[in-house]
C-alpha cells in the first residue's frame, strides 16, 4: 500500500494528471483536497507560474498537506480551510481547472448540495477551462447526468490507474467543459 503511494508521488501521479490535461501555469482549485495525494503532483506540474488552491474542511489533512508541500519545496499551493460551505470564495471565471476527485458522492453531499456545488464550480471556471471529476463511489452515468444538468458537457473520459486511500485502483477521470447559452 505505501509502495503505491510512493510510486504515485514520485512521478506516476504527475504522468497521469498531465494526460488528463493539467498543464504548466494553470490556476487550479482542488476542492476536497484531503492530505494532497492529487494536490502535490498538480503543484509540481503547474510550476511556479501556476497556482493551486487546496480547499478542504479537515484541518488535520490540511496540516499534513502543508507539511508535505514544505518538504517538497512547493510554494505554489494556497491552503483554504472551510467549514463545508458550498459557496466558493472566488470571483467569476477565476480557474483554468477545478478538480473534484472522490468528493461528489452521497457520503459527503446530498443531490441538492452537489447541484449547488456544481453551479458554483461553473461560475468560477473560465470559458476555455474544464472540470475534472474522479467519481469514486458513484455510477458514471448518474454523475455524468448530474453534471450535464448544470450546463456542462463531457469532453473526455479516461480510464486510469489512480490512487485511492493510498492504494492503486482503476478508475475514470471525466473532464467536462462549460456550455454557453
Amino acid at each position: 500500500m505505501r509502495d503505491d503511494l510512493k510510486k504515485w508521488m514520485e512521478g506516476e501521479g504527475e504522468r497521469v494528471l498531465k494526460q488528463v490535461g493539467i498543464k504548466t501555469g494553470q490556476i487550479i482549485l482542488d476542492f476536497g483536497c484531503g492530505s494532497g495525494n492529487y494536490s502535490l503532483p498538480i503543484a509540481k506540474i503547474i510550476g511556479d507560474k501556476g497556482k493551486l488552491f487546496a480547499l478542504d474542511k479537515n484541518g488535520t489533512d490540511l496540516d499534513k498537506l502543508t507539511q508535505r508541500a514544505r518538504e517538497g519545496k512547493l510554494n505554489n499551493i494556497k491552503i483554504i480551510k472551510t467549514k463545508g460551505e458550498l459557496i466558493l470564495p472566488f470571483k467569476d471565471e477565476f480557474f483554468d481547472v477545478v478538480v473534484l476527485y472522490d468528493v461528489l458522492h452521497f457520503y459527503y453531499f446530498s443531490f441538492d448540495e452537489r447541484k449547488k456545488l456544481l453551479k458554483e464550480v461553473y461560475r468560477v471556471l473560465k470559458q476555455d477551462s474544464f472540470l475534472s471529476v474522479y467519481p469514486e463511489h458513484m455510477g458514471l452515468e448518474e454523475i455524468k447526468r448530474e453534471i450535464e444538468d448544470v450546463n456542462f458537457y463531457l469532453k473526455r473520459k479516461y480510464l486510469k490507474r489512480l490512487i485511492h486511500e493510498d492504494s492503486y485502483t482503476k478508475g475514470y477521470i471525466l473532464n467536462f467543459g462549460k456550455k454557453f447559452s
